[in-house]
């Protein structure tokens, strides 16, 4: 996978929607994708449909799609918890990266650091990839203390024995409400998060901060071109071929 962290990543988080036969129908339509070769493309589906996804990418004629799952149990291996999904379970059906930290978790799950820091670690060990995702609330921008906001949940990544590093930031007032944050915000705090990270990790780690917030066809390539913007983790628009595909070649034209 060494080849990642030099392409533009499109990850997809379909959240909780999805259908067998119309998730049969959406991968079916993948298989005469024109090949994109700077270009990662992922998918977060829910956990009960990860399986079928990842046999369906097998079948992709000319790129490869990797498997996301949407979170993770902060519990490892095996035992007495009821509903949860291990990281060792993701890795037997195939995963490639996690989804850990979104904002709904937080939201409505009430996770937070230290939570987030046992699934990083939970899917590390079992040689998957963590991607984490933060980003501040319109009260705390608004505040300016959104610098402040974002360092502190950066901070679950000190220490971890890594050097790849991947971070989706996505403004929670930008997510599913049709707005974006501006060229200027996106690009000031994705230099900081690089800048976080690398002050972790020293200047030899591979970094990716993908931007997620509202990113749809109209408005992909002007993110692609922000200094720091290493892809989009992309929600609603990656639903549906014709506008999740109509990003990825703007990243791959990026």
């Amino acid at each position: 996978m060494e080849s990642l962290w030099n392409q533009k990543w499109v990850i997809g988080n379909w959240k909780m929607n999805g259908r067998l036969q119309n998730n049969n129908a959406l991968m079916h339509r993948f298989r005469i994708l024109p090949q994109v070769d700077r270009v990662c493309i992922g998918l977060a589906a829910p956990t009960v449909y990860l399986l079928q996804l990842h046999n369906a990418m097998q079948i992709v004629l000319n790129n490869r799609i990797l498997t996301c799952a949407q979170d993770v149990s902060r519990f490892a291996g095996n035992g007495a918890y009821t509903g949860e999904v291990s990281a060792e379970m993701m890795a037997d059906i195939g995963v490639d990266i996690v989804l850990i930290g979104h904002s709904e978790r937080s939201l409505y799950f009430g996770e937070k650091n230290e939570i987030q820091r046992q699934k990083i670690e939970n899917v590390l060990n079992v040689g998957l990839l963590p991607l984490l995702c933060v980003g501040e609330s319109l009260e705390e921008r608004e505040a300016g203390k959104e610098k402040e906001v974002i360092a502190h949940q950066l901070s679950v990544l000190e220490g971890l024995d890594t050097k790849h590093i991947a971070v989706a930031y996505e403004p929670v007032w930008a997510i599913g409400t049709g707005k974006v944050a501006t060229v200027e915000q996106i690009a000031e705090m994705h230099q900081f998060i690089y800048e976080q990270i690398l002050s972790m990790h020293g200047n030899d780690a591979k970094i990716r901060v993908l931007y997620g917030g509202s990113v749809n066809a109209n408005n992909a390539t002007d993110i692609f071109a922000v200094p720091y913007v290493d892809g989009a983790l992309v929600g609603g628009a990656s639903l549906a071929y014709d506008s999740f595909t109509s990003i990825i070649n703007a990243a791959q034209e990026s």
